[in-house]
């Protein structure tokens, strides 16, 4: 079988293009780009973007005619809702089996995220106030003037941030101003998102696709083997910290999600 031939036996687009109901897919050149949605609106986090963002990120990364990912959202959120934490409570509480599911799904949603081995570009086209970690993890961090980032999900919503979140925020800036965003439920703007190096660029609503699309052509410029192990390089050392410390902080949260109801 020549190379060509083995590619048709992986993932292809077309497998996976309209499967899911909360991100919209679009390639062009070997570009790929993923849109969240919700019901034609911005995301809002719930099971099921959960469990097909987990995923998509598979299918993604199977899928060898994707040569660089662009992450956006729709309208003028990146995701949410914020959370009210008291009428999360009973959510939060869950049986071991309830949570062996989630957690499980937990931990491949960001294994699948870093084991892309191509370019992501990361369009945060306003608030990111769920998962915000996912658009930062990305290689290239894009975002609009009205853009903020904020855990709203963990600490202050009444779980413990640990499903990466304790990794990405403090390795990206800094120990201290991580704890201090993750137990605070801080909000970050963009201005001081790029201060801190959680972003690259701020541009205009209707220059951040451009921009997006821009930076793609010019990584496309490049061989493909280069595209791919830099990517695997330049996120090595955050895999590695996923390797070690996810699980641990998973088993920490579920240890408080599983407690007896107070």
């Amino acid at each position: 079988m020549d190379a060509n031939e083995i590619r048709k036996l992986r993932t292809r687009l077309e497998s996976y293009q309209d499967k899911y109901e909360t991100i919209n897919f679009s390639r062009e050149n070997g570009v790929l780009e993923m849109t969240l949605v919700t019901d034609g609106g911005p995301l809002r986090w719930n099971r099921r973007a959960h469990a097909e963002l987990e995923e998509a990120f598979l299918n993604i990364g199977r899928d060898r005619d994707n040569q660089v990912v662009i992450m956006t959202g729709t309208g003028d959120e990146f995701s949410g809702p914020v959370p009210d934490a008291q009428a999360n409570r009973a959510y939060h509480h869950m049986s071991p089996d309830g949570w062996g599911e989630l957690g499980w799904e937990a931990n491949r949603l960001h294994a699948n995220m870093l084991a892309i081995d191509i370019p992501m570009i990361a369009a945060v086209n306003g608030p990111a106030a769920r998962h915000a970690e996912l658009p930062v993890m990305c290689d290239i961090v894009l975002a609009t003037k009205t853009a903020s980032f904020q855990d709203s999900a963990h600490f202050s919503g009444g779980l413990v941030p640990g499903d990466g979140v304790h990794i990405v925020f403090p390795m990206i800036m800094g120990l201290n101003r991580g704890r201090y965003f993750l137990l605070t439920g801080q909000v970050l703007g963009a201005e001081q998102a790029l201060e801190y190096g959680l972003i690259n660029e701020i541009l205009p609503r209707d220059q951040l696709l451009v921009r997006a699309r821009e930076l793609a052509a010019e990584i496309m410029k490049q061989p493909e083997l280069n595209r791919r192990y830099s990517r695997i390089l330049l996120t090595e050392d955050l895999r590695r910290r996923m390797n070690e410390f996810l699980p641990y902080g998973l088993a920490l949260e579920g240890l408080c999600i599983t407690r007896p109801p107070d």
